[in-house]
């Protein structure tokens, strides 16, 4: 079988849950199939001396992300050059694509010379990217590729009802959690303190300070929180562009002694936050079309044998059990569009140790038996391998770049 390129602006050592999901799946995939362009940022070199993956770093980062200026056009057209010579030296088999943009429109480009299939990732939240452009070149991507990649139900659907991807192509992949590093842990009264976290009730968010994400809709929810559960703390891990709103909002609603923003943290001490903490959230909404594709946290959350809460957007709701199949409840989801109900739940949450309790050891289960790397790498390995049809993924490429049918059965 020839290898396959994946090709991805976000991998380690850059932070991101895509990133993740694609390092723990390919580097489990057998090194003779696996080639990587990947993304160069700082700390790179040193990251990839510590594994034995094929890995180029180039600037992926693109300014703009459309092909309508001439700047635009040269830089994904030089990708595309660079990927063309390294297909045709090495016979690489397809190239996999971490996202529609730059990733998907560089293959599509080295498609119409070369004839090379692509499989593309959709995570969701880029669906929601606005502009005549965009949504034209989205097209192309679709219509190009061999294979869509939704990471979650809700993202798949999306792509069958709104984008009219075929379902011949369309296929289900979620992304999982190290249950090996993310593990339960007694709580720990040295650890807590040097979290900063002695005699607080530690409700935890990680994730990047982004709108969606709902970091906002916590804090405005704190006062009725804390009336209810007076030494509450807020702990809050990642950075982003909406770090200084936050610590405004912070201080305007006088919650200053209520909230700690840590920062960006290494994965020691992030495991060490989901470990300690007494209930992990994730308040995420819709805002302007954008909304969270799925949310890797709430499952290393899990992992850690924690309770979870999440927002009532998106695919959120596919990470957790929700207790009314035939797992127990692993977390709840609740509206976030407003801090009432937001608070309710976490009160609710807070003031029973038992429930979060129970919540947490489901979730250690949920997560470690659905969603190890180990169980999703071979799901991935039979994705890429083979069709329904019977022919190899590296050997599909029937479909026209104009195809855009509706959708006429579900085949994930």
């Amino acid at each position: 079988m020839k290898p396959y390129l994946l090709l991805s602006q976000v991998f380690p050592p850059q932070t991101g849950g895509s990133g993740r999901w694609f390092w723990e799946i390919y580097r489990r995939l057998p090194r003779e199939m696996v080639r990587v362009v990947a993304g160069d940022y700082a700390g790179a070199a040193e990251f990839d001396a510590t594994h034995d993956l094929d890995v180029e770093r180039l600037r992926l980062n693109f300014p703009s992300l459309g092909i309508a200026s001439f700047a635009g056009l040269r830089r994904y057209l030089g990708l595309a050059r660079r990927l063309r010579r390294r297909v045709r030296a090495e016979q690489i088999g397809a190239i996999h694509c971490g996202c529609t943009w730059p990733e998907g429109v560089a293959a599509w480009l080295v498609k119409q010379t070369t004839g090379t299939p692509f499989l593309v990732y959709v995570h969701g939240e880029e669906l929601s990217y606005r502009g005549r452009e965009l949504a034209w070149l989205r097209l192309r991507v679709f219509g190009g590729a061999a294979m869509v990649v939704a990471n979650s139900r809700n993202t798949l659907r999306l792509l069958r009802d709104e984008w009219h991807v075929s379902e011949t192509k369309l296929r289900l992949l979620y992304p999982g959690v190290d249950i090996e590093r993310f593990t339960p842990a007694e709580t720990c009264a040295a650890t807590r303190d040097r979290l900063g976290w002695t005699g607080r009730t530690v409700v935890l968010t990680a994730g990047r300070l982004q709108k969606r994400k709902g970091h906002d809709m916590m804090i405005r929810a704190l006062p009725q929180i804390r009336h209810n559960v007076p030494d509450v703390l807020y702990s809050i891990v990642g950075e982003g562009e909406e770090r200084t709103a936050l610590e405004r909002l912070v201080a305007e609603l006088g919650m200053g002694e209520h909230v700690q923003f840590r920062g960006e943290t290494a994965d020691d001490e992030l495991i060490e936050c989901y470990q300690q903490c007494d209930l992990f959230a994730l308040p995420n909404r819709t805002v302007r079309g954008d909304f969270e594709g799925f949310g890797m946290v709430l499952l290393e959350a899990q992992a850690c044998g924690k309770a979870v809460l999440a927002g009532d957007s998106g695919g959120t709701s596919e990470t957790m059990s929700l207790g009314d199949g035939e797992f127990p409840q692993t977390g709840t989801i609740v509206s976030c569009v407003e801090p009432g109900p937001l608070a309710q739940r976490v009160v609710r949450l807070l003031s029973d140790d038992e429930l979060r309790t129970n919540m947490g050891k489901a979730g250690r289960e949920w997560a470690a038996t659905r969603f190890g790397w180990d169980v999703l790498s071979r799901q991935a390995l039979d994705t890429f391998g083979g069709r329904a049809d019977g022919s190899t993924f590296a050997s599909h490429c029937t479909t026209s770049d104009d195809e855009h049918p509706a959708s006429s059965g579900q085949r994930v």
